[in-house]
């Protein structure tokens, strides 16, 4: 009798430590989950968040990726007013000092917004892009500075016939001072 008591209690004490080691288990992860979807950004946030201060793009197709990253977020996502303003100031962050100097800054916006809303009136968007890959970079040196051509295929979805146009561009970019490349230049390539 003695023993059988001895057993309940054990089986009791074993039971309820499982239970607090469960509560106490579940609330750990339960925060943690908690945690992790609160954190969820819009693709237009995570964009914005890169600092090129501390993080730059290392290589000219870095560079073209995250242009094209920012170029996709004009045309397919939503954002505020204030958001259009701060992806136009990552946009110019990596374009050359000549490139910035050829606009106001009024009027590259008002050129940007006209672009984005004949865009968003035909319902076009970005699908996808394919950025050369780095063995297809050209380097060259002009002008006493180091410059890098490289490609960009954007593949543009047009809803009216349900089709994807590809569109191919050629970017020029230049090193400055602080070995940053910068996008000098762009043009549409024509068949």
């Amino acid at each position: 009798m003695k023993r059988s008591g001895g057993v309940k209690i054990l089986v009791i004490v074993i039971v309820l430590a499982a239970i607090v080691l469960g509560y106490f288990y579940y609330l750990g992860h339960r925060d943690r989950k908690q945690s992790e979807e609160a954190v969820v950004a819009t693709v237009v946030q995570s964009v914005l968040m890169r600092d090129l201060d501390h993080n730059y793009p290392p290589t000219p197709k870095e560079v073209v990726k995250y242009y094209s990253e920012i170029t996709e977020c004009f045309y397919n996502e939503e954002y505020s007013d204030e958001e259009l303003t701060q992806l136009a100031s990552k946009i110019q962050h990596l374009y050359d000092i000549e490139l910035v100097a050829n606009k106001t800054q009024d009027q590259y916006m008002l050129d940007l917004r006209n672009e984005i809303a004949e865009m968003k009136k035909n319902k076009y968007t970005i699908a996808s892009y394919e950025v050369s890959a780095s063995t297809d970079v050209e380097y060259f040196t002009q002008d006493g500075y180091s410059c890098a051509r490289l490609y960009c295929t954007y593949y543009i979805r047009q809803p009216s016939s349900g089709t994807r146009v590809a569109s191919l561009e050629r970017f020029v970019l230049r090193q400055d001072s602080e070995d940053h490349w910068k996008i000098l230049g762009w043009e549409l390539v024509e068949d």
